[in-house]
């Protein structure tokens, strides 16, 4: 069993800032990846910020300059730190962890329950 607990949303003015954190927890033999998505009302999930296991990161472009993802490798925890924060930022944020269980299994995706960011203009 795979867990992941997020914490950090709530209502913020625009300009502001709000820190996201996720802990991945249980069975996990190795973390591909660790990332962001977010799904505002009546819109598409989309991806946020993503890091891989090597270090590298991937941002929406909506985002760049602004949010900044990071991981504690020894707690299996990623976080976003968002600045300058816009009434469009304002979405269900969602954890997104790309692990594996078993030294012989593959990669799956797992999903955090969601935190919600509101930005109020």
């Amino acid at each position: 069993q795979v867990q992941l607990v997020e914490s950090g949303g709530g209502l913020v003015q625009a300009g502001g800032s709000l820190r996201l954190s996720c802990a991945a927890s249980g069975s996990i033999f190795s973390i591909n990846a660790m990332g962001w998505f977010r799904q505002a009302p009546g819109k598409q999930r989309e991806l946020v910020a993503r890091i891989i296991s090597g270090g590298s990161t991937d941002y929406a472009d909506s985002v760049k300059g602004r949010f900044t993802i990071s991981r504690d490798n020894a707690e299996n925890t990623v976080y976003l730190q968002m600045n300058s924060l816009k009434p469009e930022d304002t979405a269900v944020y969602y954890c997104n962890v790309l692990l594996v269980v078993r030294w012989d299994s593959g990669a799956y995706d797992y999903w955090g329950q969601g935190t919600q960011v509101t930005v109020s203009s």
